[in-house]
């Protein structure tokens, strides 16, 4: 299956609804909403309302951080869709910036899929384990940074 078949069934509200109700309830039930999806880059929302915030009346860091990996793991899973051999995909670190306190909706966005595509490929190509660090910046709607994350994902072919 290549990308645009990944890319259609995620931009496929139930579809990818019921995919995260089953595989992320977490953040199903915080609102993490897939917004867009290209080749290129992904979008992703967590909104200000109960579930997602803390005590001191913002979106609490792990809902970002949950917001902020779907951005990048989304990319990753629809460049290692169907891929034969398969490819696995795992997080292996994690590393926020909070500037600003997060009090309405942010979108998360990650730009790197052309980057981690080629890492994919190098993976592929060498048979062992690459790692990617991409980049994941949350925004207002009126385009201020609230935070960003840097997510390091390693791929490997399977055998």
């Amino acid at each position: 299956m290549s990308f645009h078949q990944f890319q259609q069934t995620a931009n496929h509200r139930f579809k990818f609804g019921l995919f995260m109700l089953y595989k992320l309830p977490s953040a199903y039930f915080c609102g993490v909403r897939l917004r867009s999806i290209t080749e290129k880059s992904a979008v992703v929302s967590v909104p200000f309302k109960w579930l997602s915030q803390n005590p001191f009346r913002s979106i609490y860091f792990a809902c970002q951080a949950m917001a902020a990996e779907m951005s990048t793991g989304v990319l990753a899973l629809g460049h290692i869709h169907g891929r034969k051999p398969a490819v696995s995909m795992l997080v292996t670190s994690i590393k926020a910036e909070f500037v600003k306190k997060a009090t309405e909706r942010i979108y998360f966005t990650c730009d790197d899929g052309e980057a981690m595509q080629q890492c994919i490929e190098a993976a592929l190509a060498s048979g062992e384990g690459k790692t990617f660090t991409a980049t994941s910046t949350g925004r207002t709607k009126d385009g201020e940074i609230v935070s960003r994350f840097w997510v390091e994902w390693s791929f490997k072919g399977k055998s």
